[in-house]
């Protein structure tokens, strides 16, 4: 099997349903998907069975969703159904409020770090918000999947709550910015 086929050397790349320039808004949101896929599969291997058992079948899943959700991303619109769900949705939230429950409680703002595994996954958080800023500038000239921009946005509130158990599971704790105002309550963001 080849994995070249030369159609992209002048610059150019293939989608669901015609042909853009490789530098497309189109194509910087779903490769930026891409970017978390690959972040989530590093955070995995940082992580241990038998601690994690949980998270990693979560991650797998998540790394088919984002499969999905590239898909989306990929197709222009009426080329075929669209993969991402609502429901996909749900699950992302049930567990951010299991994680919020089961981390310490939170009323500053914190580092990314602690573990190699939650570092990770806040590399992955905040490649997603790019993505989802790539997702809204496509959403402005094309139509899409609106349902996959829910995903991602409550995607990243999702690893932020998942880098917080990964440490918290192992003991160590997150640090709080230093200079932060108290801006959660009961592990929520205060209304302004």
């Amino acid at each position: 099997m080849k994995i070249y086929t030369r159609t992209g050397d002048k610059g150019q790349t293939s989608i669901i349903g015609g042909r853009v320039e490789k530098d497309d808004i189109r194509v910087h949101a779903y490769g930026t998907i891409d970017e978390v896929n690959s972040f989530v599969g590093q955070a995995m291997l940082e992580l241990d069975p038998q601690i994690f058992s949980d998270v990693l079948a979560e991650l797998e899943k998540i790394q088919h969703e984002l499969f999905d959700c590239g898909g989306d991303l990929s197709t222009v619109e009426g080329k075929r159904p669209y993969q991402v769900t609502e429901e996909m949705i749900d699950f992302l939230e049930a567990r951010i409020d299991a994680y919020i429950e089961e981390a310490p409680d939170l009323e500053r703002f914190i580092l990314p770090g602690g573990t190699r595994a939650s570092a990770i996954i806040h590399i992955a958080r905040t490649v997603t918000r790019r993505a989802e800023r790539h997702i809204v500038s496509l959403a402005r000239v094309e139509s899409i999947n609106n349902i996959a921009l829910k995903y991602v946005n409550r995607l990243s509130d999702y690893f932020f709550a998942l880098a917080r158990v990964i440490n918290a599971r192992q003991g160590v704790k997150d640090v709080e910015y230093e200079r932060s105002a108290i801006v959660f309550r009961d592990g929520k963001r205060k209304e302004k």
